[in-house]
């Protein structure tokens, strides 16, 4: 089932063509290139096979705690080796491996061994790491409940983004705390201002682990949010700051990420994809335009495949491969909580997904040509939400793919052709 671009040059053996024919194949060729930009998605980053990077999200410990709260869970041993092995053999050839600034300012050390150990897994069993800077709800010190993201020092010294306050799109010290990022006035207490802070970061990463075969590339911040029409250009300066930045050290895949919030519909914010467009860096090289797919199956005229297509144009229009970061899908009701506000939340109990959902929103991606693609997620930590888990860890400390991790397997197998081996068997124990 794989599939090949199309021969877009003639054939060199042509030995006359007239002016005019040459001209409409040049004008044809031109359009055609337009429309079909993201072909170039399978040489990005050094991957020549037919098939895009196909695999999975994966969280670690020391790369995922946060600075508010102290973890009392502890990382199986030999994780990284036989989760690559498994990821491996399930015939998967990619891990977005997801970890936070905070989380390395709490223990640089151990932060950056981490770090290590899954570089070396990766090039152990043949796993192409995208190493993804996340952030959700922008930090702990917003939000100790939900947060992970940018360190507390960012926020500490100002009373504006009071503790707790709300790192959520919802929240309005999260709207000014994100309008100051945009404007390059957050600063720490010595005056240096957090792109630059960022930008010295994202390199200690590439400083320990571009070295490794292992290394895909580096994701800038996931989803960061726009809350006005006059950020989209200015999250464009950003980007093309931290791609300068990280081009003095790396010409590994660099990938920008869709903001938040992302409904078509959301009143604040014009989202079309000439505005999602004007995000992309000046140097385009090997830039990848990093999505989630919205968390339910892109049936023919849903919100799912709207919000797909927009993505879709604007990686057109700025002319850079489409990657799908984050895939699954879940049902959300309409809830209230104690402050009286309303959102749609994801309700555990039945939120779920089935393999001829898994294979429909894998072969979406195959027919848009996207770069590459990872479900969310594999982590050792329990989740509330049962698909949102590709293993679990029993009382003895064995790793078990979870019926998840074959949906997701069979969905790359079927709709790609990949070859799969066994992955039944638990490893692992706990330390």
């Amino acid at each position: 089932m794989k599939y090949k671009a199309k021969n877009i040059y003639p054939s060199s053996n042509t030995k006359k063509i007239s002016l005019s024919f040459l001209l409409s194949s040049i004008i044809i060729l031109g359009i055609f290139s337009a429309n079909q930009s993201l072909g170039k998605a399978y040489s990005v980053g050094g991957n020549k096979t037919n098939i895009p990077y196909v695999g999975v999200n994966m969280r670690g410990y020391y790369t995922s705690v946060t600075q508010i709260k102290n973890s009392t869970s502890h990382l199986p041993v030999n994780y990284y080796d036989d989760s690559f092995r498994l990821i491996s053999q399930a015939g998967m050839n990619h891990v977005r491996y997801v970890f936070f600034w905070e989380s390395y300012v709490k223990n640089p050390s151990a932060f950056i061994q981490e770090l290590t150990d899954v570089a070396r897994a990766g090039d152990k069993w043949g796993i192409h790491i995208l190493y993804d800077n996340h952030q959700f709800h922008t930090s702990s010190w917003l939000n100790p409940q939900r947060g992970t993201g940018f360190p507390s020092f960012l926020f500490s010294d100002n009373s504006t983004y009071s503790y707790g306050s709300g790192g959520g799109p919802k929240y309005e010290t999260a709207k000014i705390w994100w309008n100051a990022w945009w404007n390059r006035a957050i600063k720490d207490s010595k005056g240096t201002d957090g792109w630059t802070l960022l930008a010295d970061f994202l390199k200690n990463i590439v400083n320990t682990v571009d070295k490794n075969k292992s290394t895909l590339g580096y994701e800038i911040v996931n989803e960061p949010q726009v809350h006005s029409d006059d950020q989209w250009q200015k999250v464009g300066t950003f980007n093309t700051f931290m791609v300068n930045a990280l081009r003095q050290v790396t010409q590994k895949t660099i990938a920008y990420s869709q903001q938040i919030p992302s409904s078509p519909n959301d009143p604040t914010i014009d989202l079309t994809s000439e505005n999602m467009a004007k995000m992309a860096p000046n140097d385009k090289n090997n830039v990848v335009f990093k999505v989630s797919s919205g968390y339910g199956v892109p049936t023919p005229g849903s919100f799912f495949e709207k919000r797909l297509n927009i993505y879709a144009k604007a990686a057109q229009l700025a002319g850079v491969p489409l990657y799908v970061g984050e895939w699954n899908k879940v049902t959300r009701q309409k809830t209230t909580n104690e402050e009286n506000q309303t959102s749609f939340e994801i309700n555990p109990d039945i939120s779920d997904i089935t393999q001829a959902e898994a294979n429909m929103i894998v072969q979406k991606f195959k027919e848009m040509n996207v770069w590459g693609m990872t479900y969310w997620l594999w982590n050792f930590r329990t989740n509330d939400i049962p698909n949102f888990n590709l293993i679990t860890v029993g009382p003895g400390g064995h790793i078990q793919p979870t019926k998840y991790f074959s949906v997701v397997q069979n969905a790359y197998h079927d709709v790609f052709g990949i070859p799969t081996g066994n992955t039944t068997q638990s490893v692992a124990t706990v330390q």
